[in-house]
């Protein structure tokens, strides 16, 4: 008999055989309901293609691409490197070096190596820009405008900035230093006029840009072998550097300074704008001194400037960036009278024994106004010097004279304006001389059909006059004048004027000599040449360059010119000299603009130049060769 407790109750009964029934059906459903046959289909399917496709691009790499990707493996396993070299350099006549290359340290951004986080991204420029002292805006704004992926944001690194670059480099993605040169001049506003400057951007003006192609430097490359870890397994010299070749100078770098601070101080002190002064070799033509002024410090352009730095220059009236030697174009005053006194004589209108003075005595040219006959025109001299001929109207710069050769006056013919530009052009007005500098004018010589073509209006006699003493509408060049007087020194060659003498190797061997370049030969008459140099003699004796020049030790031939550009008593102040006169060495122009007393400024200027070069113990040494 059963106890109580185990008694089975219905509900229990009922409850056991769901549980069971359950149980049953999972293990059922678990073990025994079998894949559809479009899955399993499906799936091998799947696999097949997969592996039919990775078959295909094993081929293609193996087999269609596998000289594409051979290159490529290549190109990484081998890499050209760049390597410089250094510009060549400028000697003086003396091989005073006056050009060196100087180390300079650039910091440069590759922008895709930036951080991509913008809160990272500026905290780094922000450090930067600490480090350089520069605006953080300015640096972003070159960021967003430089288009390439290379950018240099500071060039010639100061040596404060470049310690702490180099010691926090690693902390700047995307920043390096690079190793560069610069071009350091020697006495910058000194030598700027001829030298010129080369830019880390290319640009080049002077001797620099002139002879760029010849100064510039050929980099070399070297192939770096790597191995698979990126580790340098050999290096090979590919391509050896080739440094550029350098140059000679006719300069002569004494000269250029003494003739620099003696023209500076009188431009000062007569608070005179701008001014310029050649010193030619009269046998070859060779630049041995070239000035402008006001003047500007080269080694600014070359190793970097400060904004207020370039706004002092960019912002200066005078325009020291001009060369006023070789560019734009003066009035000359009276320095053109030498050379239409031998157009006269060469035209046979007039002998240089011919006294005349059409004035009768008062100074003045009266001629007719068709317009208003109550008011003729009148042409003064600046004195009254009575009978003249021509080596006493050049010694004493007689206007009524050549006011009366170049436009004619009663029964005395004139040359005329076109004549006047003929001759003109042949001493070389007019033109480019062609002197191994950039940026050289042309200058202008007007004549009646420019006029007429420009203005609409005839040429007048009173223009003639004008033109016959430099004055009006002529643009001359100082250099022009200073080229211009050279076959007058030296019995008749037209030079073509030249800085560089010829080029140097690294070890300063001269390899190529610039000969002397003839421009034009044999359109001057011996016999008229001779009574235009006694002219500009007697100038010195006692004429206009009195008492300056007759005291030196040797003797000089001068001519002097005053152009009336406003109200007197203001202006444009020239002289030329060549010395020695039996033997001229030299042709020296010097003109400042815009003062008064224009003799009294300029004449110490040549004196004190010419004493200083001709008593100079090299230069004795040189003759006594």
């Amino acid at each position: 008999m059963m106890k109580r407790s185990e008694e089975i109750e219905t509900e229990e009964v009922f409850l056991d055989s769901l549980v069971q029934k359950e149980e049953n059906d999972f293990f059922e459903k678990k073990f025994e309901v079998p894949l559809s046959w479009n899955t399993t289909r499906f799936f091998l399917i799947f696999v097949f293609v997969l592996i039919f496709a990775l078959f295909v691009r094993d081929i293609q790499l193996q087999i269609w691409e596998r000289d594409k990707y051979l290159t490529l493996a290549e190109s990484n396993r081998f890499i050209v490197q760049r390597t410089k070299a250094q510009r060549g350099v400028i000697y003086g006549s003396d091989l005073t070096q006056l050009v060196f290359n100087k180390p300079s340290f650039d910091l440069v951004l590759q922008k895709n190596a930036l951080p991509k986080d913008q809160e990272e991204r500026e905290k780094i420029l922000k450090e930067v820009s600490g480090i350089l002292r520069v605006d953080l805006d300015r640096i972003k704004k070159e960021i967003e405008e430089e288009e390439g992926p290379k950018i240099f944001i500071s060039r010639n690194l100061d040596y404060e900035s470049l310690i702490v670059l180099e010691s926090r480099i690693s902390e700047l993605p995307g920043f390096k230093i690079e190793n560069n040169t610069v071009r350091d001049y020697v006495d910058g506003k000194v030598f700027s006029s001829v030298l010129g400057y080369k830019r880390k951007t290319g640009e080049g003006v002077g001797l620099e840009g002139y002879y760029d192609q010849i100064l510039k430097e050929k980099p070399g490359k070297l192939l770096v072998e790597r191995d698979a870890r990126g580790s340098v397994v050999s290096k090979k010299v590919v391509l050896p550097p080739e440094p550029g070749k350098s140059l000679l100078l006719y300069l002569d770098p004494q000269l250029q300074e003494k003739l620099y601070h003696t023209l500076e101080e009188a431009r000062v002190k007569a608070n005179g704008k701008t001014a310029s002064a050649i010193v030619l070799d009269a046998k070859t033509g060779g630049v041995l001194a070239l000035v402008s002024l006001p003047s500007f410090d080269n080694n600014l352009f070359s190793q970097g400037m400060s904004v207020q730095q370039w706004k002092s220059i960019q912002n200066n009236p005078l325009h020291p960036l001009v060369n006023h030697a070789i560019s734009n174009g003066y009035q000359t005053g009276s320095v053109i009278k030498p050379l239409l006194a031998y157009a006269a004589l060469q035209e046979k209108i007039i002998s240089p024994e011919k006294k005349i003075d059409p004035s009768k005595g008062t100074g003045k040219l009266i001629i007719p106004n068709p317009w208003h006959p109550e008011k003729p025109f009148v042409f003064k001299d600046w004195k009254i010097h009575g009978l003249t001929d021509m080596r006493k109207a050049i010694a004493e710069s007689v206007n009524i004279y050549f006011y009366t050769i170049g436009g004619g006056y009663g029964k005395q013919k004139g040359l005329g304006a076109r004549r006047i530009k003929k001759y003109l052009q042949l001493f070389g007005w007019g033109r480019k001389t062609g002197i191994d500098l950039t940026g050289e004018s042309a200058g202008f010589l007007p004549d009646p059909d420019w006029k007429e073509k420009e203005m609409g209006i005839p040429w007048t006699l009173g223009e003639t006059y004008h033109y016959s003493i430099g004055q009006q509408y002529l643009k001359v060049t100082p250099l022009q004048v200073a080229v211009s007087f050279l076959p007058i020194a030296n019995g008749g060659k037209l030079l073509r004027p030249r800085v560089a003498r010829g080029i140097l190797d690294e070890n300063k061997n001269l390899i190529e000599e610039f000969k002397p370049e003839v421009i034009r030969e044999g359109f001057i008459d011996r016999d008229n040449l001779k009574v235009v140099r006694e002219g500009m003699r007697q100038a010195v004796t006692h004429g206009s360059c009195t008492p300056w020049l007759n005291s030196l030790p040797f003797k000089t031939a001068c001519k002097t010119g005053t152009a009336q550009i406003g109200k007197d008593p203001y202006y444009d102040g020239w002289v030329v000299v060549f010395a020695p006169y039996e033997d001229p060495q030299i042709v020296l122009v010097i003109s400042i603009r815009d003062i008064k007393r224009a003799h009294s400024v300029i004449l110490p200027v040549a004196r004190s130049v010419l004493e200083w070069y001709f008593g100079n113990a090299k230069f004795k040494n040189q003759k006594s060769k």
